[in-house]
């Protein structure tokens, strides 16, 4: 039973997809923050995955990982990067995930031989999931992925509309993601779209309270009323969402919009109070007043699907807001870097930070070692994530060590299996065992793992801490077997896990700032607390971009 005074937002998308709900899930819930509200945000995917986990980056894009390991949608990301409460396994929930736990009771007996159905089993499993550990939160924000009309979110949307019955309107409210197209050629926004998207929520039971109309140009106020007549809306209830100059204005501009107001009109809340903002301001405010450029080159095969670096590429930004500095990033294809004929001096030409992030696969993977050993060789401020790490150590024990052989166990068979597959490993789980025969998420450490960091060292003056938190998503670890040859030749592993026996952080001494993670710290990057490595990187990137 959840406590009786915890409302619950959904939040529904209609007429085409990537119209940010995910977004504007996040910013409403950082503006309820800023009112002093405790807020916690949910996603309903309606895909038959069970997790993102096993899908691939150019279709889903980033998979998100929590502290207590749950593989989630790339919403849950701007979740945490705007309201920093942090996401747990319970916050994101599939098609696939639902249909398993249904079958599963089934088979077990618990329907007491009942005709299992979408209604009332499926959705009732749906109300389940989202009326599950909530506790003092005063707003659950529920996000449904997909659009209004898809087949695949019909049994989302109909548990939605029974929670709405059987909580009131006191406790629900529904707003509606939108858009408004804005026709060139006839010099118009056109509302037809909303309408139509508005009418199929309609005969699924559900009338929306409040609409957010994402736009291209500002929406006339006779277009507003026109939209909130055939809507079944007060005008004030249409809210225009206009394209932003950043991601982190948009709290500001929902707010001077009226977003909250009318959140807060709808549940009857004190609008005296009025929202604490100046996180925000000041945030744009440095964006608006930085200086300088830094270049940072991100040397990935996933580079023609951003999406698929999402974190990534806000962490590196929320570096240059603590540098108070712009960042331009430059994708580089770690494929086209395998190409003998290439000049890589061009390719890295004015690049002042190069990063190699996470991946999978032998695919790319010599082009991110050449990618690496341009930044070692040159000097040149690297960051390599998770895989980056890894290809760092090859890179390292075949130039330096002289291991030509030096491979990785996930490239297939080797003989020198200097990356390898760990079976066995403590976690505050206990012991934990896994194969190759593994499904493949139960192949993967996953989720918030410690590290002891070595005094002395760059990463323990970069944390200021002896031991750290970060979340982890890989199969494969370094072998340690090595240590003292990497040492010896200038490669220290400063970051081990509490045992001793897994390297989570390695750097070079004599480098200006080269430094490799096995874990993913743009995970628990925000922009009001960058990450400390992603702030230290891009200050050693403005640091060669003086020297240039």
């Amino acid at each position: 039973m959840i406590n009786s005074t915890v409302k619950l937002v959904f939040i529904t998308g209609g007429v085409v997809s990537s119209l940010g709900k995910g977004l504007a899930s996040a910013c409403l819930g950082s503006i309820l923050q800023a009112r002093g509200y405790k807020v916690k945000l949910k996603k309903l995917d309606p895909y038959l995955n069970v997790d993102p986990g096993t899908m691939s980056p150019y279709q889903h894009g980033e998979c998100y990982v929590t502290d207590d390991g749950a593989e989630t949608d790339l919403d849950l990301g701007h979740y945490e990067r705007f309201t920093g409460v942090p996401a747990k396994n319970s916050d994101n929930i599939t098609t696939g995930k639902i249909y398993s736990n249904v079958i599963s009771r089934e088979r077990r007996g618990d329907y007491l031989g009942a005709t299992i159905q979408v209604i009332p089993h499926v959705t009732d499993a749906i109300k389940e999931f989202i009326l599950s550990d909530i506790n003092d939160e005063d707003f659950v924000l529920c996000e449904i992925g997909g659009t209004v009309g898809d087949i695949e979110s019909l049994p989302f949307i109909e548990a939605i509309r029974q929670l709405g019955n059987e909580l009131g309107f006191s406790r629900t409210c529904f707003l509606h993601v939108t858009l408004l197209p804005f026709i060139k050629t006839a010099g118009e926004l056109k509302t037809k779209p909303t309408q139509h998207s508005v009418k199929e929520l309609q005969g699924m039971g559900i009338q929306p309270d409040i609409l957010l109309c994402r736009t291209e140009v500002e929406i006339p106020e006779e277009q507003k009323s026109k939209i909130a007549l055939f809507c079944n809306l007060k005008p004030e209830s249409v809210i225009e969402a206009l394209d932003a100059k950043s991601i982190y204005h948009v709290p500001i501009s929902y707010h001077n919009q009226g977003l909250d107001n009318q959140i807060c009109k709808h549940f009857h809340l004190d609008l005296d109070k009025k929202p604490d903002l100046s996180r925000w301001l000041n945030i744009n405010k440095i964006q608006e007043t930085s200086e300088g450029t830094v270049n940072i080159g991100i040397v990935g095969k996933y580079t023609s699907m951003v999406d698929a670096y999402k974190s990534l590429i806000e962490s590196i930004f929320h570096g240059g807001l603590s540098n108070k500095v712009n960042v331009s990033i430059k994708w580089i294809d770690s494929e086209e870097l395998e190409n003998k004929e290439l000049n890589i001096n061009n390719v890295f030409k004015d690049i002042n930070g190069i990063i190699v992030p996470g991946g999978f696969g032998f695919r790319g993977s010599e082009g991110k070692i050449n990618g690496i050993n341009y930044a070692r060789v040159n000097n040149i401020p690297f960051f390599g994530i998770c895989f980056g790490m890894q290809m760092a150590v090859l890179e390292f024990a075949r130039n330096i060590l002289k291991f030509k052989n030096a491979s990785s166990s996930e490239f297939g068979k080797t003989d020198f299996p200097l990356i390898g597959l760990l079976t066995e490993w403590q976690s505050n789980k206990g012991i934990e065992k896994r194969n190759k025969d593994s499904n493949l998420g139960g192949t993967m450490r996953l989720g918030a793992y410690d590290c002891k960091l070595s005094k002395g060292t760059l990463v323990q003056s970069i944390y200021n801490q002896d031991i750290i938190s970060e979340r982890h998503r890989h199969r494969y670890e370094v072998n340690y077997e090595f240590n003292s040859d990497f040492e010896k030749h200038g490669m220290i592993f400063s970051g081990m896990s509490p045992s001793m026996t897994l390297p989570e952080i390695l750097e070079i001494p004599s480098h200006p700032w080269f430094i490799g993670v096995q874990f993913h710290p743009e995970l628990k990057s925000k922009p009001f607390d960058p990450h400390p490595l992603f702030s230290s990187f891009i200050e050693a990137a403005l640091n060669n971009s003086r020297l240039l």
